[in-house]
């Protein structure tokens, strides 16, 4: 059997566990904590180490999904969840402008960690105000080649779409490494 490593990152709130908790076909393991501090009171609990999914696409091929903390006070633990990652997922909220630099530092520090295919998800698509995929991509500076798709985290085919365009990509990257060896 073959399993596939990902990584699902983004900012604070940007919609990581509910995007893992969405597709998951085992309960998420995750290392929630209640937040204290007033001016993070977007949401009552926050991940502090990460979130692990499983998702099963056939007898042979199972996908594990790492969902990293979003604050930048844990960051230290990125480095750990994206050793041995095939791929991985930069989550942004569309709705909040204000976090799109950090969204692109942490796409820029993923991006270090391995040469491995990533696709960014403008989530929160529901919403009236959230930014277009397409002004995303100009916002962040993201290359054309890069995906950059539409998501609400909470709709489980949104979450299937976007793990299948990541999945094609770690696919096409593992057989053109087997092409050159």
């Amino acid at each position: 059997m073959q399993t596939v490593k990902m990584v699902v990152t983004g900012t604070f709130s940007a919609g990581k566990t509910e995007f893992i908790r969405s597709i998951s076909e085992i309960d998420v393991v995750q290392t929630e904590r209640k937040i204290t501090d007033p001016d993070e009171q977007i949401k009552e609990s926050t991940t502090v180490a990460m979130d692990f999914g499983r998702i099963t696409i056939d007898d042979d091929l199972v996908l594990y999904l790492f969902g990293t903390p979003g604050q930048r006070r844990f960051d230290f633990m990125w480095k750990i969840l994206s050793e041995g990652m095939l791929g991985f997922v930069v989550m942004v909220d569309s709705t909040r402008a204000e976090t799109f630099q950090e969204s692109k530092r942490i796409l820029d520090t993923f991006r270090t960690y391995a040469p491995t295919p990533f696709v960014v998800v403008a989530n929160k698509q529901d919403h009236p105000d959230a930014w277009e995929p397409s002004d995303l991509r100009i916002v962040l500076r993201i290359d054309p080649e890069v995906k950059v798709l539409p998501c609400v985290a909470f709709e489980k085919e949104s979450v299937k779409t976007v793990l299948l365009e990541l999945l094609y990509s770690i696919l096409d990257s593992l057989e053109e490494e087997g092409e050159s060896s």
